[in-house]
């Protein structure tokens, strides 16, 4: 079954087009637009058991870290769409790694949790780290070294020349509600984002 952040993306990505996605998983992704949009596409993905899996759904997977960069891998242009899903906050250094996508891809797909959504705000105002659906690690055995808000993204987006061309929230169950459309970087659990060259 496939997540439904997943599931969000997909309309936004044309039938044909050359699709990268970054920290692929076990390639869920790529072999539903594989199958049903006919994209040519590849993963990226650093744990083994998740590139097996992919390479089992026929799945193009590169075993390799992102942190390490994207240019031993591509060159510019490569891509239509670069995709990283719930992976950026997991990444050494996001900033780079935004440019990247956009300088391989012609448009770039971003979804993370939202640091700011209220839940998590009130677990920091109750002096702890937040533990939620969307954030359910513990501080000491965390992935996500990188959180932020909507804020901070949108500002580290136009600090980069990059243009947001489509963003919206939604909650742990991926709708989208009143009060997250009103006040998104409060009531938005995660956030998504479909991104272009400044």
């Amino acid at each position: 079954m496939m997540r439904v952040d997943l599931e969000m993306v997909i309309p936004w990505i044309e039938p044909g087009s050359r699709v990268l996605d970054l920290g692929c998983g076990d390639g869920t992704l790529l072999h539903h637009l594989k199958n049903e949009r006919q994209v040519k596409g590849y993963g990226l993905e650093i744990d083994q058991n998740n590139v097996i899996a992919a390479i089992d759904k026929g799945v193009n997977v590169i075993q390799g870290d992102l942190d390490e960069g994207l240019s031993k891998y591509f060159d510019d242009d490569s891509f239509d769409y670069v995709v990283m899903t719930q992976t950026l906050q997991a990444v050494q250094r996001p900033d780079i790694l935004l440019r990247e996508m956009l300088r391989i891809g012609r448009e770039g797909i971003v979804t993370f949790p939202n640091m700011g959504y209220w839940k998590n705000r009130l677990q920091l105002l109750a002096g702890r780290m937040p533990v939620t659906r969307t954030l359910p690690y513990a501080w000491y055995n965390t992935p996500n070294i990188h959180l932020c808000t909507l804020l901070d993204f949108e500002d580290l987006c136009r600090q980069l020349n990059i243009r947001i061309t489509t963003a919206t929230v939604v909650n742990h169950a991926h709708q989208r509600t009143l009060l997250s459309r009103l006040r998104p970087n409060l009531f938005g659990e995660i956030a998504v984002y479909r991104l272009s060259r400044g």
